[in-house]
C-alpha cells in the first residue's frame, strides 16, 4: 500500500492535552494503515504482554525512550506513514505544558493538525492553548479526535456534548474544524472505517478526513523570498549564498536587495557537481548567485523580485507566545532571529495580553511564561519581512534572551505602514539652487529664527487649538509665524490622501518638505498634525534638523475622547471611521520631545504661556541680543 514517492507528504502535527493518547494513536493508525516495520506489532504485542497489559500501541513510539520512562512525551518525533491516497508525516508534539516550545516547533511546520480530547477529560487548558497556537501559526486544516470513547461507553450524548464545546471555541478563533471524530484509538475504532461500536457516527474516519485535507501552497507559487546567509568569493566571482525561502529565480532576473533597495541583475546560478551551469532555482534549494555588478550586500538582507518586494520598516506587529522564564516586559530588548536576519528589538508595547482559557483579553505590561499576546516591535534598523498570512517563511520570527529562545512570533503590519521608498529621490537631472540671502539675514531682518514646532498627539489632545492661539499671540508680538493644520492641508496640498496608513506617511512627508520652506525662508512654522509614527517624525526632524522641535499634546485617550470636538471618536468606536488613531490605530508617543505640554487638567491659555516661553527662548533674536541665552 504505496504512494508515489513524488508526491510530497503532508506534514500532521498531532497536538492535545498531556495523557490525552496521542501516542496510543499514532501508533494504532501506523499499525492499521500497515506502516509499520516488519516485527514492530509482533514486538509492542510481546512488550505488553510482559507488562501483563492489554496491548499499548503507544510503545511503537519506542524511540522515545523517555517517554516510557516518565510517561511524558518530550520532544517532536517525525514518523512517516501513508495511506492508498498520499504520503504524511507525522509530527508528533508533546502535551506536556512544559514542552510547549516543541509543541510550537512541531506546529509551525506542519499543514494540518489533529487536535486529540480525551472523552472522559474533556477540553482542558492545554487542549485550548494548542488550538489557539494553531491558529497563531495559520494552520487551517483541523480534524479534532474525540479519543477514548470506550471509556465514555461510546455514548452519543458525551460525544454531542463536547462536540458543541469545541465548535464553539474553535469558531471564536476562526477556525473551524474539518470533522469531529469520536474515536477509541486502543480498540481501533473510528481511525480507518467507521467505527461499529458507535452506529449513531455517520460521519468519515480519521483517516478519510486526512485524506480530504488539501495539499498546502507550495512555496515556489509564493513571491521570491531569498535570505542572504553569506557572502563567498572564489577566483573573482563574489557569490550570494542562502536558501531561496519561497518563489523561484532566474539568470537574467532583475532583483531588489532589502533594505538596502538597490536592483542589480543575476548573472549566473551557481551550482555544485553539476554538468552545466544552472538556469533557474527554485524555494527549497540552497544556492549561490553571482551579480551583474559588485554591491555590497550583507547576510540578513532579502533578496526579492521588485514586483512583489517584502515589507520594508522598523516598526511591526506580532502575536507571539512567551516561554521565557522571565517575563517579557515593555522596553525590554531582545535579539530577534528572522529568516537570517538578526537584530536587536525593543518592546515597545503590549496590546493585548489572551487569555486561552476563555479568549478574553487585557492590557498589561509584561507576559509571562506560557502567555500569549499581541506586541508592538521596534528595531533600530529597517528589517525586510512579511505579514505571516502572506509568506509563513518570513513573517514569523523567534527572539533571543541571552543564549535562551525565549519565543516566537507571527507578524501583522495591522495599521502601520511600508517604510520602502520613503527616502528615495527618483528625480534624475537636478542640482540644489543656493539662496543670496542667507538664514542669518533673514533672522536679523525678522528679529527671530526660522523654525518648525511640530505638534504632535491625539486627536482631541488641543494640537490645532493651541496652534491658533500661539499664531495669534506670536503674530501680535512682531512675529513671521504661520499655522500648517492638518485638516487644511488636507483641502489642498493633501487632498488626494486619504487616512491609509502608506498615505499618512505621505501626507506627514509633505507637510514636513513644505514646513522646512517656510522655516527657510525665516517663518516661524507651527505645525498640528497628530503624525502617529515616530518613524514619521523622525524623518520630518531629519529633513530639517536644525530648526525641528518636537512639541508633545499630551493628553490620555479617555481625556481626548470626552473632548471629541470632531465626533470623530464616537464614529471610530461605531466602526463609520476605520483605523482611526488611539482605538483602532497606533499612536507612537515622542520618547525624547523638546517640550512635553500636557493638557488633560491645564486650560488653552496656560499651555500657549508655556510654548510661548519656550519660543522666546529659543527662536528670539532680542533675547538672545540681550543675553537671553
Amino acid at each position: 500500500m504505496h504512494v508515489s514517492s513524488e508526491i510530497p507528504p503532508l506534514k500532521l502535527v498531532v497536538v492535545g492535552h498531556v495523557d490525552h493518547g496521542k501516542s496510543t494513536l499514532i501508533g494504532r493508525l501506523l499499525h492499521e494503515t500497515n506502516s509499520l516495520p516488519d516485527g514492530k506489532a509482533e514486538a509492542v504485542i510481546a512488550m505488553s504482554e510482559r507488562r501483563g497489559m492489554p496491548v499499548e500501541w503507544a510503545f511503537v513510539l519506542d524511540a522515545l525512550q523517555a517517554e516510557r520512562d516518565q510517561g511524558i512525551t518530550i520532544d517532536t518525533t517525525q514518523i512517516f506513514f501513508n495511506t492508498e491516497k498520499r504520503n504524511y508525516v507525522i509530527i508528533d508534539a508533546p502535551g506536556h505544558k512544559e514542552f510547549l516550545k516543541n509543541m510550537v516547533s512541531g506546529a509551525a511546520l506542519s499543514d494540518a493538525a489533529v487536535l486529540v480530547i480525551d472523552a472522559k477529560d474533556g477540553m482542558q487548558e492545554q487542549s485550548r492553548r494548542h488550538g489557539y497556537i494553531l491558529h497563531l501559526l495559520g494552520v487551517r486544516q483541523v480534524a479534532v479526535v474525540i479519543n477514548k470513547m470506550d471509556l465514555a461507553d461510546y455514548r452519543e450524548e458525551r460525544f454531542q456534548e463536547l462536540t458543541t464545546e469545541i465548535r464553539t471555541y474553535l469558531s471564536e478563533l476562526g477556525l473551524e474544524a474539518s470533522a469531529i471524530i469520536p474515536v477509541s484509538a486502543r480498540e481501533g475504532q473510528g481511525l480507518i472505517t467507521a467505527p461499529d461500536k458507535m452506529p449513531w457516527y455517520q460521519g468519515p474516519s480519521l483517516v478519510q478526513v486526512l485524506d480530504n485535507f488539501t495539499p498546502p501552497i507550495l512555496p515556489t507559487e509564493r513571491p521570491l523570498r531569498f535570505p542572504v546567509q553569506d557572502v563567498y568569493k572564489f577566483d573573482e566571482r563574489r557569490i550570494i549564498a542562502g536558501r531561496i525561502e519561497s518563489g523561484r529565480i532566474h539568470t537574467g532576473d532583475k532583483i531588489l536587495i532589502s533594505p538596502s533597495n538597490k536592483t542589480v541583475t543575476v548573472k549566473s546560478i551557481e551550482s555544485w557537481n553539476t554538468k552545466a551551469p544552472a538556469l533557474s532555482a527554485s524555494a527549497g534549494q540552497s544556492v549561490g548567485i553571482t551579480l551583474s555588478e559588485q554591491l555590497f550586500i550583507e547576510r540578513g538582507q532579502m533578496i526579492s523580485h521588485e514586483s512583489n518586494a517584502p515589507f520594508e520598516t522598523n516598526v511591526f506587529r506580532a502575536r507571539i507566545f512567551w516561554l521565557g522564564h522571565n517575563p517579557l516586559e515593555v522596553g525590554k530588548r531582545y535579539k530577534l532571529k528572522l529568516a537570517t536576519n538578526e537584530q536587536m528589538v525593543e518592546v515597545q508595547s503590549i496590546e493585548m495580553v489572551i487569555d486561552v482559557e476563555n479568549l478574553t483579553h487585557d492590557t498589561g505590561d509584561r507576559l509571562e511564561r506560557n502567555a500569549i499576546g499581541e506586541v508592538t516591535l521596534r528595531a533600530r534598523a529597517m528589517l525586510a519581512l512579511d505579514e505571516f498570512s502572506d509568506n509563513p517563511k518570513t513573517g514569523r520570527f523567534v527572539l533571543v534572551d541571552g543564549y535562551d529562545t525565549v519565543g516566537g512570533g507571527t507578524i501583522f503590519m495591522e495599521g502601520y505602514p511600508d517604510q520602502r521608498s520613503r527616502t528615495d529621490v527618483r528625480s534624475t537631472n537636478i542640482t540644489a539652487v543656493e539662496h543670496r540671502v542667507t538664514p542669518e539675514l533673514r533672522a536679523h531682518a525678522n528679529g527671530h529664527e526660522g523654525g518648525v514646532l511640530w505638534l504632535t498627539g491625539l486627536s482631541g489632545a488641543g494640537k490645532s487649538t493651541i496652534a491658533i492661539e500661539l499664531e495669534h499671540q506670536l503674530f501680535a508680538k512682531g512675529y513671521q509665524v504661520y499655522v500648517l493644520d492638518g485638516d487644511n492641508v488636507r483641502f489642498g496640498l493633501s487632498s488626494d490622501l486619504g487616512f491609509a496608513p502608506e498615505d499618512r506617511v505621505e501626507n506627514i512627508r509633505r507637510v514636513g518638505e513644505v514646513a522646512k520652506l517656510f522655516a527657510s525662508a525665516g517663518v516661524l512654522v507651527v505645525t498640528a498634525f497628530i503624525s502617529p509614527y515616530r518613524a514619521d517624525r523622525d524623518r520630518a526632524r531629519s529633513i530639517a534638523p536644525d530648526m525641528f522641535h518636537e512639541v508633545y499634546i499630551a493628553a490620555d485617550v479617555a481625556t481626548c475622547e470626552g473632548r471629541d470636538p470632531k465626533g470623530l471618536y464616537k464614529k471610530a468606536r461605531a466602526g463609520e471611521i476605520k483605523e482611526f488613531t488611539g482605538v483602532s490605530a497606533p499612536y507612537e508617543e515622542p520618547v525624547t520631545p523638546e517640550v512635553t505640554v500636557e493638557t488633560a487638567d491645564r486650560t488653552v491659555n496656560e499651555s500657549v504661556a508655556e510654548l510661548m516661553a519656550y519660543v522666546e527662548e529659543n527662536f528670539s533674536m532680542v533675547k538672545r541680543n540681550a543675553g537671553g541665552r
